[in-house]
């Protein structure tokens, strides 16, 4: 009997807990990008992941009330407006402002969508475009948040890792010829 009793003011204490580690565990405080240049169409592709409770944490953070990425077409775009603004973007030295194209729901995470005309090559620099870039999504939510930019598709990107602050980082973007 005494024993039941502590068994149960145990469970009593621990209860309360559980339900803190369980909301904690949804926040994952990392997102992806990938910078990729689409040789069929002569775009630079831009796919930004972020888990879709971090995108409704930021939202409410912002004021929204009960967002609700999954079922609510405002909510992700809410978020995808918030994406756009905090991943600054430079393609051969000048402000490059990718154009939004979308935004969908793979697994938990939601997946915003941007892209920019590749430009010309310029004479002496071949097949090379020089990106200048910082990704803040989320930083201004949680201090610890990290940021990854993959630049370039395939199995080798080059990865960046930012956090809160961090300064734009440079990167070459490598045109390939289309495959067949």
């Amino acid at each position: 009997m005494l024993l039941r009793r502590l068994l149960l003011a145990l469970a009593l204490v621990l209860a309360p807990l559980a339900g803190i580690t369980a909301a904690l565990a949804h926040q994952q405080k990392i997102a992806i990008s990938t910078v990729s240049l689409n040789p069929r169409n002569g775009m630079i592709e831009i796919a930004h992941q972020v888990p879709v409770h971090d995108a409704e944490h930021a939202l409410r953070v912002q004021g929204i009330a009960s967002p609700d990425i999954i079922s609510s077409a405002k909510s992700r775009e809410d978020f995808a407006g918030y994406v756009t603004r905090r991943f600054l973007f430079e393609v051969n030295g000048k402000l490059a402002d990718p154009a939004y194209v979308g935004s969908e729901i793979i697994g938990g995470s939601l997946w915003v969508y941007q892209e920019v005309p590749a430009p010309a090559p310029a004479p002496g620099q071949g097949a090379r475009i020089a990106l200048r870039f910082d990704s803040q999504i989320l930083t201004d939510v949680w201090a610890r948040q990290e940021n990854r930019v993959n630049i370039g598709g395939g199995t080798h990107p080059e990865t960046f890792i930012f956090k809160a602050g961090d300064a734009p980082r440079e990167a070459v973007l490598t045109r390939q010829p289309p495959e067949l």
